[in-house]
């Protein structure tokens, strides 16, 4: 019986040493979707390394490694210490399907996008012939009839309380700086309803009470989102998903979201620079609707998580301390930042490149928290330097006891603030060792 070993790697911290903690909240799917496509002869494993150990001395014959983000340098270190002895590689993951010529440096095989039907032929191909192909690029026109997941290999593990249910993929938008825009090219896949029902049914058969609707942009196909929510709402489950704020522009969808058990959403709020945000290819959200918008989704009882980033090329000082007192009036209980950072493959990269702005291409520094390009009003040490200055005063004590335990809607949803409360706490670790916060 052939071992296959799954592995998302943690990232290092600034001393080099993997970051570690006791449980993931969070934990992905990919794996989980892959294993349900191997043959059934196939033993296979998963490893979490931000919570496990990894042996690299187990005995295996195949190592697969995930790579979401600057995790992937973690990876190629992991990849060798595999490959030392003698175990072939392979590779998947946004960051390896955006360079995946770069990847194939360090590993036998990439598979570039999607997996599911590459997977096997990839398991196949190291059974009867003993080798992988250099690249696996198989994307899939529908994401209807997929296996339900193997949610067995996550269970045991010192996970919270929501297991991850995938309902779409991609984004109908095109922003220059995005992977998903990168690898999808303005697709949005929807699952068939049923199948993510027969999923959310075996979450809820497992004994959890909650689940996180992986979608790039739930919100790409309203029609969807309403008939999904409409046969969720009877499990009474608590469920939680990412979109634009465009939700917030429809009032009767919104209702039904929260009626339906939804009680957190992530947005992609980018910026408070409209311009910034028009050169980058996403005009159609609004900065000086934020609040509004915002304050409508916590009004409908939904807590809102955020993703927002520095360095646009209208940004200067300015800009970032008002990015500061925007989160800070806003109150935005569970906020997160990033660098502006132009990733090989996308269309920023290629107008970076183009004119002469990129400060390196050693992509061990593209880690969202260094600037890796030439800012229009600032220099790339300044914008490092103000990014760290962000991310200390709004997970600072005070800050995070405002936007959490003092928020006013606490009375209202108090498990909801203390939850954030935790996440802040969490992401405050990370923070002051200037190591960007691991999503839970």
């Amino acid at each position: 019986m052939p071992r296959l070993l799954l592995i998302q790697p943690t990232q290092n911290g600034p001393d080099g040493i993997p970051c570690k903690q006791k449980r993931i909240y969070l934990p992905g799917l990919a794996f989980p979707v892959l294993a349900s496509h191997a043959p059934p002869h196939w033993e296979i494993e998963i490893k979490i390394e931000v919570i496990e150990d990894i042996d690299f001395d187990a005995k295996v014959d195949l190592v697969g490694i995930g790579t979401m983000g600057y995790t992937i340098f973690r990876g190629i270190e992991i990849a060798a210490e595999f490959r030392r002895r003698g175990i072939p590689v392979f590779m998947g993951g946004y960051m390896a399907s955006l360079v995946p010529e770069r990847a194939l440096e360090h590993v036998d095989s990439v598979v570039v996008g999607d997996a599911e039907t590459a997977f096997p032929h990839l398991l196949a191909d190291w059974e009867q012939q003993g080798r992988l192909q250099p690249i696996y690029r198989e994307p899939l026109a529908s994401l209807e009839g997929l296996p339900l997941p193997r949610y067995d290999l996550l269970t045991a593990k010192p996970i919270g309380s929501m297991l991850p249910v995938q309902a779409g993929r991609g984004c109908p938008h095109h922003c220059s700086f995005c992977s998903v825009a990168c690898i999808y090219q303005g697709r949005y896949l929807a699952r068939p309803i049923d199948e993510v029902m027969r999923d959310i049914h075996e979450v809820r058969r497992l004994g959890f009470r909650g689940f996180y609707l992986l979608d790039d942009n739930i919100v790409s196909d309203p029609t969807f989102l309403e008939k999904l929510c409409e046969q969720i709402a009877p499990l009474r489950m608590k469920w939680a998903s990412q979109c634009s704020l465009q939700l917030a522009r429809n009032p009767r969808l919104l209702a039904l979201v929260r009626r339906s058990g939804c009680t957190m959403m992530s947005f992609g709020l980018e910026s408070i620079s409209q311009e910034g945000l028009d050169l980058l290819g996403k005009p159609w959200v609004k900065v000086d609707e934020h609040e509004e918008l915002l304050a409508r989704i916590e009004d409908a009882g939904i807590m809102a998580s955020s993703e927002m980033m520095v360095g646009t090329d209208s940004d200067d000082e300015e800009t970032v301390r008002r990015t500061y007192e925007f989160v800070e009036r806003a109150r935005i209980p569970i906020p997160r930042f990033y660098i502006l950072t132009p990733f090989p493959g996308s269309a920023l990269w290629d107008e970076m490149k183009a004119q002469g702005r990129l400060v390196t291409e050693d992509f061990r520094r593209y880690s969202g928290s260094e600037a890796v390009h030439r800012p229009k009003h600032m220099s790339a040490e300044r914008l490092t330097e103000l990014y760290w200055w962000l991310n200390l005063k709004i997970f600072s004590l005070w800050s995070i006891l405002r936007r959490t335990l003092f928020h006013p809607r606490v009375l209202r949803f108090p498990l909801q603030q203390i939850f954030a409360f935790a996440i802040n706490l969490h992401y405050r670790r990370y923070v002051r060792r200037r190591v960007p916060p691991n999503i839970f």
